[in-house]
Formats: C-alpha cells, sequence, structure tokens
C-alpha cells in the first residue's frame, strides 16, 4: 500500500492510498481516479510513501490530509531531499 501526492492542473494538491501507484496516476490522469482529479487532468506524482497495510495507509492519508499546504510542501521538499 502507498499513501501519495498528486498535484493537479490547477496547482491543488490531492493525497490518497492505492496498492498500483503507477496504474492509479494513469486513472487520475485518464478521468476514472477521484472524483475530484477529474477535469484537474493532468496530475503529476509530487509524494509517495510505503505503508504496511491498509489500515495504515489510511491512517496516514488522514493524518496527510489535516496538513495545511505550507506543511504538505514540507512533507514534499523533505523526500525529494532525501533523494538527492
Amino acid at each position: 500500500m502507498y499513501v501519495y501526492i498528486v498535484e493537479c492542473k490547477d496547482g491543488t494538491l490531492y493525497t490518497g492510498y492505492t496498492v498500483d501507484i503507477k496504474n492509479r496516476i494513469k486513472m487520475h490522469n485518464n478521468g476514472s481516479g477521484a472524483k475530484y482529479t477529474r477535469g484537474r487532468q493532468p496530475v503529476n506524482l509530487r509524494y509517495v510513501e510505503p505503508c504496511f497495510d491498509k489500515s495504515t495507509a489510511l491512517k496516514r492519508e488522514k493524518q496527510i490530509k489535516k496538513l495545511n499546504r505550507k506543511q504538505k510542501e514540507t512533507l514534499i521538499a523533505s523526500v525529494c531531499l532525501l533523494s538527492l
């Protein structure tokens, strides 16, 4: 399971969870993903966090959704820095 953040065409951030990140991004971009992302394509993957199971992913998704924009950007930036 993964928790992820995508940036939509309009600049908004959407947080979700999935078992197949590549397929989920394709779904968002072809209009069959979350209702929120329909009409906001293309989306770009900004953050991915692996989770042990669905329960953990749902809890983490909820935590991230409670963050404000600045906090989400900080989370995204922290991962980018680690991957350099």
